[in-house]
């Protein structure tokens, strides 16, 4: 299995931050990260959030979901608190649905500026 990357869209990305649980936050409430197939990927393993041409960091999944009576033909990444906010020196161009983390993680480097776009 391995670690995920998804994209917050640029004109999301406000609310995105509003609904909480952000890097230093701890929380028991679930936050649903929608998707149209769900990767193979397990509890513990990182989703990586790329927003506005750069990778922001991460959080590590805490369960899936495979369809809800809300969207029956999606299915989401379940992250709670333990955020880190973190990138890499190359631009990510943004992307629908989802991809394997394809860089080194010991390119990671800490991202204070994590908000700003």
């Amino acid at each position: 299995m391995s670690d995920v990357v998804v994209t917050v869209p640029k004109y999301l990305w406000r609310d995105w931050i509003a609904e909480g649980a952000l890097p230093g936050d701890q929380t028991e409430l679930l936050y649903h990260f929608w998707v149209s197939k769900l990767p193979k990927i397990e509890v513990g393993e990182f989703v990586y959030i790329v927003a506005h041409g750069r990778l922001r960091g991460y959080a590590p999944l805490v369960g899936t979901e495979s369809s809800c009576r809300l969207r029956p033909d999606s299915a989401c990444l379940l992250r709670a608190g333990d955020a880190v906010a973190c990138t890499i020196l190359n631009p990510i161009r943004g992307f629908q649905g989802w991809r394997y983390r394809w860089w080194p993680q010991s390119t990671e480097i800490p991202f204070a500026a994590w908000e700003t776009p």
